[in-house]
This record gives structure tokens, C-alpha cells and sequence, in this order.
């Protein structure tokens, strides 16, 4: 039997007292945007053609959201999911419309009332008449989003599966791990009340990789990894037996500059560069890294500097050698030396989209042919690599670490190719 809002559904470690009420307060909520609401006898009430959002005050990841709403005729509403402060939640979060569907015919699914607005649609029209009383429930975990509405169940999207380009480019935010849970105010009169949420915590172990991802490094040796020996304009000067001894010879002098601690992969500031052994196009890529004060490092994309990691005021992410594009993030979001960080970087065609630490500091990038400035980006054949550069010398260091863990990727369709999926 499908789980309704009288019925929660039941997840592995969860009880089902464990559900939280959610009060429309000061304490819970706060604007973002110029949002026009009241709350009148506990019910939120939004009324107009304000613009903005009412957002918790705290973000959420792995959840369950229950609420029961009311529409005008006509009225057009929103509940943001994992989204940020201050951008657009169907963008660069999720959105479940809200809609009084009767109004909106011929209706596209994928706006429908209960559809993952622009990005999955719903499988048919379930909202009651306007003036009546409905109930959603809402199942979030991982990349999978449920949606039941009065009861059934209208939504079941794997998110991974939407590998469309531009729905990649144009809403990036459906890839996001976390972000706030709030209401979109659109138009017309929509009344919300009887929130109730409980978070879903997610464990998993150390360099597993989450579902649709498959891990790049393994947490126990370098199996998969290879030293960079050659600049790629070099490496296509040589025959296939000189790529081979050069590459030999680099793995013998380099790789040992480079060693697995307790499932972390470490550098030691000296040698060259780690590259994968397999080439990847287009793809998605999860990576945590830490570096000590002064260090400076990157991750290469197809062979090509660089999404830039390092302790500096810009902070990290942007693309560093970009010269006619941004190569700077957007904002610093970096924690401070020592503290782990989570890179998700978006590759598609030649363009580059990276969240550090939830925080979007690149958005649809070019990353330019660094060793041809002519040149377009090769589609498909070149290596995802980790890029590290020597550091200023420190106290009982003699260049600080650069340590990555879990480096996950997916596989995309790529432009002039296709890249069998994970």
C-alpha cells in the first residue's frame, strides 16, 4: 500500500514518532525574497502576487515532508526542496507545484499540481477542486522523490536518470545533497497548514559511493590511478609504445609521492600530478578535500587545468586558468584549512558547473583548451585528473598535504558520443 499523509512511511531506523511538527514562526521560518503572507490561527496564508519565498531557517537533506493546503481558483504556489537563499528554487533547488490545475488546461505534466516543476511530471491530475482541502506527502532521499497527493501517487522520480542537457544546464539545483524547505509564492490565494517533517539520516561508509555513482578511488590503494607523464600537445607526438615506456617510467619515479592513509588519499607536495586510468566525457563528479594553510592544488577535467583548489582569499572552485572566461568562483565558500570540503563539479560538453560545500561558485562555465586557446575542448578521450602543485614550506611540513576522499562519479551522454551509464 502507497504511504499517505495519515500513514507515514516507514525507513530504515525511523519510528514514526519521530515526525516533527513544523510552526509557521519567526523561530522556524524566514523570508527570502518579498513574499505577502499572514498566519491566521496557525495557517500560513499567502494572498497576491508577491514574489518571494518563506524558507526554514535551517536546511535539510534526506527527509519526509507532510502539509495539507488549500487554492483559490486559479492560484499558483511552490515547496522548495534542498534549495538556497537568494536564487530561484526551481533553478538552483527543486520545486513540487502547487497549482490549481482545473485552470490551467490544456495542462503540462510537468507543471501540473505535485510535479517536480520543469524537471519531472506528474503522472496524472489529483488536487481537489479549488476551496477544498488537500494533502501531500513528500519522500526525499537521495537523488529519489517521491510525491503522493490525496493519496496517491503521482510522482517517483530517480533523479539520476534525468540526463537531458539542458535540463542539466538550465536546473542544476536538482543535484544538490541539501538546502531549505519553504513555500513559493506565485499568485492567487493559497492557504498551508498541520507541517510536519522528520529527517531521514543517511550513513554511509567512507568511499562508498552514493546510488547511480560508481567510486573512483577505493580507499584501500592506487588501483585505478596512474601518474600524469606528458603534456597532452607532447603525448600526441609519440607512438603508442613511447606513450606506453613514458608512462612506465612516470608511475616508477612519481606514484610513490602519493600513498592511502586510513582511506584518505594523500600527496606529499612532491612529484606530479594523479590521473585516472580511464578517460571520461561528459560527468558528474562528488570529491571531499582538505588542505593545510598555504596549500594549493586543482582537479584537471579532460586533461585540462583546472577547477582550482587552494588557502586563498578568492577561495576555491573557480576555473584558475581560464583567460577570456570568469576563472573565479562567484563566492568564497571554503572552509578553513584542515576541514574537509565537498566539490560536486558538472561536466557537460565544455562546460563546467561546481558546488563547493552546497554552495553554487561556478554555474555553466566554459573551461578553456589550456593548451590550445584556438581549440575546443576535446569531447571524449582525455583524463579527469588531480592536479597538486608545490607549496610554501611549513613547521614539521615540508609542503603541506593535499588529501582527497571519496571521488565518485556518473557518466553523462556526451555530445558525438555516448558513455556507456554506470
Amino acid at each position: 500500500m502507497q504511504p499517505t499523509p495519515s500513514q507515514p512511511s516507514q525507513h530504515a531506523g525511523q519510528e514514526s514518532d519521530s515526525w516533527q511538527p513544523i510552526p509557521f514562526n519567526a523561530t522556524d521560518w524566514q523570508r527570502d525574497g518579498a513574499p505577502t503572507y499572514r498566519i491566521e490561527d496557525g495557517v500560513l496564508v499567502f494572498d497576491g502576487d508577491g514574489r518571494g519565498r518563506l524558507m526554514t531557517q535551517r536546511a535539510y537533506s534526506d527527509f519526509e515532508l507532510q502539509v495539507e493546503f488549500r487554492l483559490s481558483a486559479g492560484a499558483n504556489n511552490g515547496i522548495a526542496m534542498r534549495a538556497p537563499l537568494g536564487f530561484q528554487a526551481s533553478r538552483y533547488g527543486m520545486e513540487v507545484q502547487i497549482l490549481d490545475d482545473a485552470a490551467h488546461e490544456p495542462l503540462d505534466m510537468r507543471s501540473a499540481c505535485g510535479a517536480l516543476y520543469g524537471l519531472y511530471p506528474a503522472v496524472k491530475s489529483a488536487v481537489r477542486p479549488a476551496g477544498q482541502w488537500n494533502a501531500i506527502h513528500i519522500r526525499c532521499i537521495g537523488r529519489r522523490v517521491q510525491v503522493t497527493l490525496n493519496g496517491e501517487r503521482i510522482v517517483d522520480a530517480d533523479l539520476n536518470a534525468i540526463r537531458d542537457r539542458e535540463q542539466l544546464r538550465e536546473r542544476p539545483g536538482f543535484l544538490r545533497e541539501s538546502g531549505h524547505i519553504g513555500f513559493i509564492q506565485h499568485n492567487g490565494r493559497v492557504e498551508f497548514r498541520n507541517l510536519r517533517l522528520r529527517e531521514l539520516p543517511a550513513t554511509r561508509p567512507p568511499n562508498q559511493p552514493p546510488d547511480g555513482f560508481t567510486a573512483l578511488f577505493n580507499g584501500r590503494n592506487l588501483s585505478g590511478w596512474q601518474s600524469w607523464y606528458a603534456d597532452p600537445p607532447d603525448i600526441a607526438r609519440m607512438t603508442a609504445d613511447e606513450r606506453q615506456q613514458a608512462q612506465a617510467r612516470a608511475n616508477a619515479q612519481y606514484l610513490k609521492h602519493w600513498r592511502v592513509h586510513d582511506g584518505e588519499l594523500v600527496f606529499d607536495g612532491q612529484g606530479v600530478h594523479l590521473i585516472t586510468e580511464k578517460p571520461y566525457g561528459d560527468f558528474e563528479l562528488w570529491l571531499d578535500w582538505q588542505i593545510e594553510a598555504g596549500g594549493d592544488s586543482g582537479i584537471y577535467l579532460r586533461d585540462t587545468p583546472q577547477v582550482q583548489i587552494w588557502d586563498n582569499p578568492d577561495g576555491s572552485g573557480g576555473l584558475y586558468n581560464n583567460e577570456q572566461h570568469p576563472n573565479r568562483p562567484r563566492v568564497k565558500a571554503d572552509r578553513p584549512p584542515g576541514q574537509w570540503n565537498r566539490f560536486r563539479i558538472l561536466m557537460l560538453g565544455e562546460r563546467v558547473t561546481v558546488w563547493l560545500n552546497e554552495t553554487l561558485v561556478v554555474h555553466d562555465v566554459p573551461l578553456e583548451n589550456y593548451w590550445d586557446r584556438g581549440a575546443p575542448l576535446p569531447v571524449i578521450g582525455a583524463y579527469l585528473a588531480a592536479g597538486a602543485r608545490h607549496a610554501p614550506a611549513l613547521p614539521q611540513s615540508l609542503y603541506p598535504t593535499t588529501l582527497t576522499r571519496l571521488p565518485s562519479t556518473r557518466n553523462l551522454p556526451c555530445t558525438n558520443s555516448r558513455i556507456a551509464s554506470m
